[in-house]
């Protein structure tokens, strides 16, 4: 796991980003919530502006969830994993709402409603907001799977009149479902300048010149690898950031 100020570092040059993360979550604070999807590469700093929205917006709560590889054929994973901590609001629910999670969470016998769970996932939603400010944090979302990704966008396209803000972080191309439907903010690779300002504050030695422009060319402005790179002396293969989780 990577330390906030290491996360803080990826942040480099991600001024406007940032802006667009804080007016949401500014927006939500006045009762006008919102999503946002974060696209881009591995490695490009998506877990980082994720981690910037928690840290810029303390008068939150914050639920986080992840998609996994190995739960994408487990219908309704990633949003029990969302769901859990506000599990005790589930009593203010209608029972059949309550139930329908229930269900879908496999405490209760039946089959899932999905159009039922989505509405019970908004009351739960709506009922841990009006106690504090929610904010959703779904990182991986490319991952994430088609049940919960379903009652996921379900909410984020019913909390616009609720102090409720969900950024999903999804690498591309994302092929979750629904998530082209909400509004998108691409994040781009680094500049030149900007990724010399990066290796400058995160090498742990100084750097000739030469060695400097190699890291940069060959990181293409992905700032992870353009560290992974540094840290290994500048030997790994063109392109590594293939490889990278985020």
């Amino acid at each position: 796991m990577r330390t906030p100020s290491f996360q803080a570092d990826l942040l480099v040059g991600r001024d406007e980003l940032r802006r667009r993360v804080d007016e949401l979550t500014g927006a939500a604070l006045t009762g006008q919530g919102g999503a946002l999807v974060l696209e881009g590469e591995a490695g490009i700093g998506k877990s980082a502006l994720l981690d910037h929205a928690h840290n810029a917006a303390p008068g939150f709560r914050a639920v986080r969830t992840s998609g996994s590889e190995f739960e994408q054929e487990l219908p309704y994973s990633a949003l029990h994993q969302l769901c859990v901590p506000m599990l005790k609001h589930l009593g203010e629910l209608p029972d059949r709402h309550a139930d329908a999670l229930r269900v879908a969470f496999g405490l209760a016998e039946g089959t899932p409603d999905p159009y039922r769970i989505g509405l019970a996932a908004l009351g739960l939603v709506t009922a841990a907001a009006r106690e504090r400010p929610l904010l959703c944090l779904i990182d991986d979302a490319q991952w994430v799977d088609t049940a919960s990704a379903k009652a996921m966008v379900f909410l984020a396209r019913r909390v616009a009149a609720d102090p409720v803000a969900m950024i999903f972080a999804a690498r591309s191309p994302c092929a979750a479902t629904g998530l082209d439907e909400l509004p998108k903010l691409p994040v781009r690779g680094l500049s030149d300048e900007d990724a010399k300002v990066l290796l400058t504050k995160r090498s742990p030695f100084p750097l000739d010149d030469q060695v400097r422009e190699r890291l940069v060319a060959e990181a293409q402005g992905n700032p992870l690898a353009l560290l992974e790179l540094d840290r290994a002396g500048g030997f790994e293969a063109t392109r590594p950031h293939t490889t990278l989780r985020r």
